[in-house]
C-alpha cells in the first residue's frame, strides 16, 4: 500500500531514540521530510544524521518540550523549513517512572507539551493541501489499572491525554485536521524500560510477557508503522481512533 507520505512534512518530538526514533526512520522511508527534537542533542545529532543519510530533509533542535517558547520556535522553524507541516506526532514522556514528583513531571512534559504543540501547528496543518494529522503516541497503561499501570502518574496523565486527543478528533476535522492515537504495549528497546527490568527484575518482566499471546514484549518499529498509517493519507477517513499495538497484552473487547 502506498501511504501517500512521499514529500510529506513531518514533526515528531521525542526522535532520537526508542519507538520515537522508529516513527522517524518509518517517516523517512516512506520518502517524508522531517523535523525532530529531543532533549539531548547528541543523540538527536546521531538520529538526525542517520535521517539524512536516507536523502531526506531534516531540521533537528535539542529543546526541552516543557519549555513552550522552545517549542513554539520549533514548530514555526520546522514549518519555516520543510515549507509547512502535514503530521505532528507527539511521542515525549516523562516516563512510568514512580516518584513523588512524577504527577509534576507527566504535567508538565506530557500533557502541556501535547496541548501546546496541537496549538502552534494548528495553522499549518490546516493549510495542508495533504490534510492535516495529529498522532499523539500514549499507552496501554492509559486503559488498565494492573500491572505495569496502577495507581501511578504515567497511565493517568497518559488517560488525560487520551481525553483531549479525542476531543480534538470531533473539533479539528472541521479545519481538515485528523486526530489519532495509537496506544503502545510493553515494548523493548536497547537502553529502554523493559530491556532494564528484564535485567534488574526477572520475574516481574517474565510475568509481564507470560500475559502477551504473541509471546513477546513489541518492537519499536511495529509501533512506528501504525503511527505512520494514521498519519497518512491512507487513513484520510479515520478521527478519534485509538489503536493499541500490544500483542494482545489487553483483554477486552
Amino acid at each position: 500500500m502506498d501511504l501517500g507520505l512521499n514529500g510529506a512534512r513531518v514533526v515528531v518530538t521525542g526522535a532520537s531514540r526508542g519507538i520515537g526514533r522508529a516513527i522517524a526512520g518509518v517517516f523517512a522511508a516512506e520518502g517524508a521530510d522531517l523535523a525532530v527534537c529531543a532533549r539531548s542533542a547528541e543523540p538527536l545529532e546521531r538520529a538526525a544524521g542517520e535521517l539524512r543519510g536516507t536523502g531526506r530533509r531534516v531540521v533537528a533542535e535539542a529543546l526541552d518540550v516543557a519549555d513552550a517558547d522552545a517549542l513554539r520556535a520549533f514548530v514555526d522553524r520546522a514549518a519555516a523549513e520543510l515549507g509547512g507541516i502535514d503530521a505532528v506526532v507527539s511521542n515525549v514522556s516523562a516516563g512510568s517512572a514512580a516518584g513523588p514528583d512524577m504527577w509534576e513531571r507527566g504535567l508538565a512534559t506530557d500533557v502541556l507539551p501535547f496541548v501546546r504543540v496541537c496549538e502552534y501547528a494548528e495553522p499549518h496543518l490546516a493549510a495542508s493541501e495533504r490534510g492535516g494529522a495529529i498522532v499523539l503516541v500514549s499507552t496501554t497503561s492509559a486503559l488498565h489499572t494492573s500491572a505495569p499501570s496502577g495507581p501511578k502518574a504515567y497511565g493517568a496523565v497518559k488517560a488525560a491525554l487520551n481525553h483531549h486527543a479525542a476531543a480534538l478528533a470531533r473539533t479539528l476535522p472541521a479545519k481538515g485536521i485528523r486526530v489519532n492515537t495509537v496506544s503502545p504495549g510493553p515494548i523493548e528497546f536497547p537502553g529502554g524500560g523493559w530491556e532494564r527490568r528484564r535485567a534488574e527484575q526477572p520475574d516481574f518482566y517474565a510475568s509481564i510477557r507470560s500475559r502477551i499471546p504473541a509471546g513477546r514484549l513489541g518492537r519499536p518499529e511495529e509501533v512506528a508503522r501504525a503511527v505512520a498509517f494514521l498519519a497518512s493519507p491512507a487513513s484520510s477517513f479515520t478521527t478519534g481512533a485509538n489503536l493499541v499495538v500490544d500483542g494482545g497484552f489487553l483483554d477486552r473487547v
